[in-house]
């Protein structure tokens, strides 16, 4: 198969780690084209690369030729760049979220579906090796009945962050705590525990910012689990935690460090071989985007050789944006919510 040809939209924080992945596996895939509105950036980014810069991401869409467009721009901008894309006969890889609102995010499914182009999702938290044996145990039904699942996340994001753009902390572009950094953990709630039934939310906003930075929900899946997701950005001095337990009849394991990196627990009714050298896959990694990036685009060179269908893709994505969205309508309504969504409700 032939390199994979990818133009990257938005070069902001997160951009890095495409870019990275891309030039890391430069016998599969080649960085055509960068594109950021801020001509600061692009300035900075021609010192540092030797390809087209845009600042316009429509000419670039005339001008080069690719095959996917990385959209790393501010969540807010995720659906009209990826309609543009769309427009010009692309497949897209979006970062988390999907995008912001609920019903953007089901017509980019529909317009991808029927222009025959591929939609695909970031998450690369799944290709997490600590996640993966986690998932490969539930698989295995190690666990027996799971009782519960509860999932932290306690970062920190100072004011100056948000302080930093001004689409950051903006419930338009941005989203709050669970829309964005959390985004990767609420995808982990249904991946690992299947489909929800019902999420009961209650947020609350310490920052100068218009949306939360600190959100608790209380979550019960329709197999009869039931657990909760504590999320905030106010962990005093540093990034603290981002962590899975599972509790189930025949098992218990948490998976913690500040990016789900380490095996804390690891404790099963059945003994497997792989058990007894269980914390090799502990890592230590550079921040809490973690290593997943590189794995995420070599899995998805690995589909498109073989002509199969990538399973992170705009579908997976409805999944984990219809559960923030219902944990948003919980806290303004003060009522239990529930799965699917419907129409009266989104």
């Amino acid at each position: 198969m032939n390199k994979i040809r990818v133009c990257v939209v938005g070069c902001g924080r997160v951009s890095k780690y495409h870019i990275n992945a891309i030039n890391s596996l430069n016998d599969k895939y080649e960085l055509v084209a960068l594109c950021d509105n801020d001509k600061n950036k692009l300035s900075e980014l021609n010192n540092q690369f030797n390809i087209p810069l845009y600042d316009d991401l429509e000419r670039m869409l005339i001008n080069e030729k690719f095959d996917i467009l990385s959209i790393c721009t501010p969540s807010g901008y995720h659906f009209q760049n990826a309609i543009l894309a769309s427009n010009y006969n692309k497949d897209v890889i979006t970062e988390k979220p999907i995008t912001t609102k609920l019903n953007d995010a089901i017509k980019m499914v529909n317009v991808f579906k029927e222009s025959e182009l591929n939609l695909y999702v970031v998450k690369q938290n799944r290709y997490n090796p600590t996640l993966e044996i986690l998932k490969k145990a539930i698989t295995q039904k190690r666990f027996g009945k799971i009782h519960m699942i509860n999932i932290n996340v306690f970062w920190t994001r100072p004011q100056q962050y948000y302080n930093q753009a001004d689409w950051r902390g903006t419930k338009e572009f941005d989203g709050g705590a669970l829309m964005n950094q959390a985004s990767h953990y609420v995808d982990l709630l249904h991946w690992l525990g299947g489909p929800i039934e019902r999420v009961n939310a209650i947020k609350s906003t310490f920052l100068d910012i218009e949306v939360e930075d600190t959100i608790t929900m209380n979550v019960s899946w329709k197999n009869g689990t039931i657990g909760s997701m504590n999320v905030t950005m106010l962990t005093f001095p540093k990034n603290l935690e981002g962590s899975v337990l599972i509790i189930g009849e025949k098992g218990t394991a948490k998976v913690a460090g500040v990016a789900c990196n380490k095996i804390v627990a690891w404790e099963f009714n059945d003994k497997q071989p792989e058990d007894e050298d269980i914390v090799s896959l502990n890592y230590e990694p550079e921040d809490v985007y973690g290593n997943g990036h590189k794995s995420y685009y070599q899995k998805l060179f690995e589909m498109r050789s073989n002509n199969q269908i990538f399973e992170l893709d705009g579908t997976e994505g409805l999944k984990t944006l219809e559960i923030i969205t219902a944990a948003y309508i919980s806290v303004e309504k003060k009522k239990t919510v529930e799965l699917p969504l419907s129409g009266k409700d989104e």
